[in-house]
């Protein structure tokens, strides 16, 4: 758990072949820029900055198969991640993986799985990411990494980090549901996955869903839980910088409230934070964002208890 956890790698995976709009490459320099490392040591914590990983510039390589764009160097940058996430897992460190498109969650979970397979996973997201190259109505792979992650999909990303599934697929949570494509709703349906759309945010408020959702995640007894968190679940008012916008997402506050809550109940033991694209974003107002989540994540509140 993040609490229990004193040293962080942050490690940077500037992939973006798994969408369409460049820029999302720079999305760990522009959160470096707005502070996360000072941040995260302000609150106790020893920030190890392993760097970027490699990944292919997009000028550089061939598309491939449309049905699932760019396969190949994508599963190449995943198995990088996938080193460097498993050496921070064994070391006793918590890895904090900045994006890049929503891919690289294939490669984060191919590391922490690889040493911890039992896993649970928190998938905050305007989009489900859980279609295959059949039902992809664009072939853009940060459409598929919750498939890929449960064992669904071409077997080159499904096999990221050698171990498959990368998650369990009855403790897998997604929260923030505002844009699902129709067959992609089908598969979700029948899936044993718990999610919420922003009708049941609304109904039923974040206190209510996250509590439900600790639940699923931790039964059983499983202990580590990865949370994946797209920048296009926040309402575009708030967080402008990313490449998949979707009016009706979390507000400031409600975004706030389920980092503060994650740190309170502490069952995160890994987690990535994706799609900053600071070319469409204003003055970094989104890696801003971002930055201030990852210390409420951290644990970091205006007045803390007791104090």
């Amino acid at each position: 758990m993040l609490a229990s956890k004193p040293t962080i790698e942050l490690i940077g995976a500037p992939q973006d072949l798994g969408q369409i709009h460049r820029g999302v490459d720079m999305g760990p320099s522009a959160v470096r820029v707005a502070g996360v490392i000072p941040r995260l040591e302000s609150l106790g914590f020893t920030v190890i900055d392993r760097g970027n990983i490699e990944c292919a510039p997009m000028t550089t390589v061939d598309e491939g198969d449309p049905s699932a764009r760019y396969l190949a160097p994508v599963v190449e940058a995943s198995a990088a991640l996938a080193e460097v996430t498993e050496a921070a897992v064994r070391a006793g460190h918590f890895p904090l993986v900045i994006g890049g498109d929503h891919s690289i969650a294939v490669g984060t979970m191919g590391g922490v799985a690889a040493v911890e397979p039992r896993h649970g996973l928190l998938w905050i997201d305007a989009h489900a990411d859980y279609n295959t190259p059949e039902t992809s109505p664009s072939g853009n792979i940060h459409g598929m990494p919750v498939a890929a992650i449960l064992g669904e999909g071409p077997d080159s990303l499904v096999q990221v980090g050698g171990v498959a599934p990368k998650a369990l697929e009855d403790h897998t949570v997604i929260i923030g549901l505002h844009s699902v494509d129709r067959l992609e709703a089908d598969r979700l349906r029948a899936s044993a996955i718990t999610f919420f759309t922003m009708h049941d945010v609304d109904m039923r408020g974040i206190p209510s869903i996250l509590e439900e959702s600790f639940a699923v995640l931790t039964a059983d007894g499983v202990d580590h839980i990865h949370l994946s968190f797209d920048a296009d679940a926040i309402d575009p008012r708030h967080a402008p910088g990313t490449g998949t916008p979707v009016v009706g997402g979390f507000t400031y506050r409600e975004s706030h409230l389920m980092m503060e809550l994650l740190a309170e109940a502490d069952i995160i033991t890994s987690a990535e934070f994706t799609e900053v694209n600071p070319i469409l974003d204003d003055q970094n107002q989104t890696a801003e964002l971002i930055v201030e989540l990852i210390g409420s994540l951290a644990g970091q509140r205006v007045v803390k208890p007791g104090t």
